[in-house]
């Protein structure tokens, strides 16, 4: 497993400019102190039926970190090389950086359309790799976002229940029995 200590962070940006301006995703980990915790930033710009720059700011713990880790190691994205794939184009561009520990990788790619995009390349292994990555990172940090936005602790309470939904569960106010002697 990796060391807790160890310097990351993974910053992942995909946009372009066109007909409804500067529209992109971005998102980064970055771990916070001792790096028991990191702070995750997300922001998301869309023009188009003139929707607003949406920004997200959360702290996860050193689990999350850890996972996004081995995540990262699995995919063995750290070996692989950027200067066959296709250069940034009109129709946008995607970077990821990542530091994790002494290595440090950035990518510089056109965004990736579907996975033909990715067979006709120079490098469809190493494209591959990065793809799936992306694919990977991104479902996560939508699920850290909606998890994380969509539950609040504080406000949240369970609904009462009905005193008949559970008949097996005594009422409000009932004992419950205690466990027999051993």
């Amino acid at each position: 497993m990796s060391n807790q200590n160890e310097p990351f962070y993974l910053r992942y940006y995909s946009g372009h400019s066109g007909r409804f301006g500067h529209e992109f995703l971005e998102f980064d980990f970055r771990t916070l102190g001792d790096g028991r915790s990191a702070a995750v930033r997300y922001a998301n710009n869309s023009n188009y039926r003139n929707d607003s720059l949406i920004r997200k700011e959360m702290c996860v713990s050193s689990a999350m970190i850890q996972e996004v880790k081995r995540i990262i190691k699995e995919s063995e994205i750290m070996k692989e090389d950027d200067s066959k794939w296709p250069q940034k184009n009109k129709d946008g561009r995607q970077e990821l950086e990542i530091r994790l520990g002494n290595e440090h990788i950035s990518f510089e790619t056109a965004k990736i359309g579907s996975l033909v995009d990715v067979t006709e390349s120079a490098d469809p292994e190493g494209l591959r790799v990065f793809y799936y990555l992306v694919q990977d990172l991104k479902a996560l940090i939508f699920s850290l976002i909606s998890l994380h936005f969509k539950f609040d602790a504080q406000s949240e309470r369970l609904p009462s229940r009905p005193e008949k939904a559970w008949p097996d569960v005594p009422a409000s106010g009932a004992k419950f029995a205690s466990p027999a002697p051993a």
